[in-house]
């Protein structure tokens, strides 16, 4: 069992206005197999918590820590934390004109295992992926979510988590603008690697929609960059009723 500890982290960004701090002390433990949820309002950074963990340098981290397995995440590049195991589907993937899919897919597979699949095998994983996900084969050949709805981004997203297998994935609102169908598709391509791999997930989304597919063993609250309350699933179906008011009113009496 593999473990990826946030400890007392504190993060900031550089604005017009100067420094604008964002996580104000985040305690989180994730281990493998484990599917915690992180909720909340707009702005109280969730994202911001995604994206660290990645390690996008907007970001800074002023204090506190991140390991994995007692490794020091914060001290690793991009691609060392991929390799090392850890993967961000992205609220907004990007485009990448002049790389195709499956050049993209491939490149990575190989980045981060050292040396490249054998072509007939990877060829037969990624059209079966693609076929799990509904994606038509054509998109291989296309350039990486160039042209793509948001829907084919999403289920792309989970493409890649599938073929890449990392430990700890963790989904920044991945149910951003999905339909039903589109919401059930992925889903169940997060709940295939999780069983296949005993993946952990960090699922961040501002509704309880997608954990109706992808039940969560916990649920934190995050509000104004910190953990304001931590449960389980229950809590989910409460915020549902009564929305994030109640800790928002809390928040600003302090």
């Amino acid at each position: 069992m593999s473990t990826l500890a946030i400890r007392d982290l504190h993060v900031s960004i550089e604005t017009e206005q100067g420094t604008k701090p964002i996580l104000r002390g985040v305690d989180l433990t994730i281990s493998t197999g484990e599917t915690p949820a992180v909720m909340g309002p707009n702005g109280s950074g969730k994202s911001t918590l995604a994206y660290t963990i990645a390690g996008h340098p907007r970001y800074t981290v002023d204090s506190g820590s991140i390991t994995l397995d007692g490794e020091d995440v914060l001290a690793m590049s991009v691609d060392e934390r991929a390799r090392a195991g850890l993967f961000l589907a992205m609220q907004y993937p990007v485009e990448i004109p002049g790389v195709t899919v499956s050049n993209f897919l491939r490149t990575a597979k190989t980045a981060i295992d050292g040396q490249a699949p054998a072509i007939r095998g990877w060829v037969k994983d990624v059209r079966g992926a693609m076929g799990d996900l509904r994606m038509d084969q054509a998109f291989a050949e296309r350039n990486v979510n160039e042209g793509f709805s948001g829907g084919e981004k999403k289920r792309h997203e989970i493409l890649q988590l599938e073929l890449l297998k990392p430990r700890f994935a963790v989904l920044d609102e991945t149910d951003s603008g999905l339909d039903v169908d589109a919401l059930k598709i992925v889903s169940e391509g997060v709940n295939r690697a999780k069983s296949e791999t005993d993946l952990g997930v960090l699922l961040i989304t501002h509704y309880t929609r997608i954990l109706r597919y992808i039940k969560p063993d916990f649920v934190h609250v995050f509000v104004n960059g910190r953990v304001a309350e931590e449960g389980g699933p229950e809590l989910a179906d409460r915020l549902e009723d009564e929305g994030y008011d109640r800790f928002l009113t809390a928040e600003a009496t302090v």
